[in-house]
């Protein structure tokens, strides 16, 4: 059934063995490399033509044709101007949940789909689904699961809880039941130098080598405030701008005893009130509130029936998954942990689990602070 597959090749380690492994597979495999940020036009920068370089390397040493596609325009307006809008209004977003929903698993597969004529796409993330890595568990009547790989430290399916229906049913992760040390030792087998040691890209691509808060003076307009102790009420500093900060940063405000790290940020009066010491009580938390959540199957029977659900949690792709419950509300999700964690930001997305199961995601609205004086 599935034949033509298109892998999106990054120029990294990952997707090069995930075209490997399906081209020794039998596979008919075609590289299609994406280009999200044009670098020449705006302010930000992006490695894309190094990592192009080295997507040509792998594509030539495979003997597989590689395709360079352009989402620039669908990338600016379905993740960039998002992000924007809400750093603006003093939300921390994640590009990377974003940019899988909207360009990886809509823009690519569609893409694909209607230019390459291919039967699957597949890519190099740590995941897998109720379909198998290579599909062929695939059942045409059948709503497929995401699932966590068998390397639980590079699990990536906290960056594909957004994903839709449509594209995942169609999808292989070759690199489900690999660990990354096993696929780093199959690229250097195959001699896949150039790759193989290549380090993991981290952060936003665009932003290169800059500093977070440089690159964001290119795009939001610099509007200075204060840094106000939340115990005392005081000014302890000033900050350029509610958007270049987020919840548990630390300040590196000079002149004092104790560290203080960002709580909470006043749209009405452009000031930030921060807390001294990382362990401030302020800083941590177990209830939130969310948005409306996208399930990447369905809705959980006990959400259906009005019940708990009880399960796992986590808003950081690198932090452990916490037991918590979970019911609905006239908005989205009451999530209650079962125990708090710190810096819990609005703005970010609370991914559930069960079973091994990425059930999907949530948006954070609003933290329940538990402060004790």
């Amino acid at each position: 059934m599935f034949k033509k597959v298109a892998v999106g090749i990054s120029g990294g380690v990952d997707s090069a063995v995930a075209a490997l492994l399906l081209k020794r597979l039998g596979y008919h495999v075609e590289g299609v490399f994406m280009r999200n940020w044009d670098h020449n036009y705006e302010a930000g920068f992006c490695s894309d033509e190094k990592d192009f370089e080295d997507a040509s390397f792998v594509c030539r040493k495979l003997d597989i044709p590689l395709h360079k596609v352009y989402f620039i325009k669908e990338y600016w307006n379905e993740v960039f101007t998002v992000l924007l809008k809400e750093y603006e209004t003093g939300l921390t977003p994640n590009p990377d949940i974003l940019c899988n929903r909207y360009i990886k698993f809509d823009s690519f597969f569609e893409h694909c789909r209607n230019n390459l004529e291919i039967d699957a796409i597949a890519t190099g993330h740590y995941a897998n689904t109720s379909f198998g890595p290579h599909l062929e568990f695939y059942k045409e009547n059948e709503g497929v699961r995401l699932l966590q790989p068998r390397d639980k430290h590079k699990d990536q399916t906290f960056f594909l809880s957004q994903v839709k229906q449509y594209a995942l049913r169609k999808c292989m992760f070759p690199l489900a039941n690999l660990l990354k040390t096993t696929v780093r030792d199959i690229a250097r087998d195959e001699g896949l130098i150039q790759v193989a040691n290549k380090r993991d890209s981290t952060g936003i691509c665009f932003i290169g080598k800059r500093r977070f808060q440089d690159f964001i003076e290119d795009y939001i307009e610099t509007k200075k405030g204060l840094f106000i102790d939340f115990d005392t009420g005081q000014p302890v500093g000033e900050h350029s701008g509610i958007h270049k900060w987020t919840v548990g940063q630390k300040c590196c405000l000079a002149n004092y005893k104790h560290s203080y790290f960002v709580f909470k940020k006043d749209l009405n009066t452009n000031n930030i009130y921060v807390v001294a010491g990382t362990e401030h009580s302020a800083l941590w938390n177990n209830l939130c509130f969310t948005t409306e959540p996208h399930w990447i199957h369905s809705e959980p029977e006990e959400l259906q029936h009005n019940s708990v659900l009880h399960c796992y949690f986590r808003f950081q792709h690198t932090k452990p998954l916490v037991k918590c419950r979970v019911t609905k509300n006239s908005e989205g999700l009451t999530i209650f942990l079962d125990k708090r964690l710190r810096a819990l930001t609005e703005g970010q997305f609370g991914v559930l689990y069960k079973n091994d199961e990425c059930l999907g995601s949530a948006k954070i609205k609003n933290v329940c602070h538990n402060i004790v004086y």
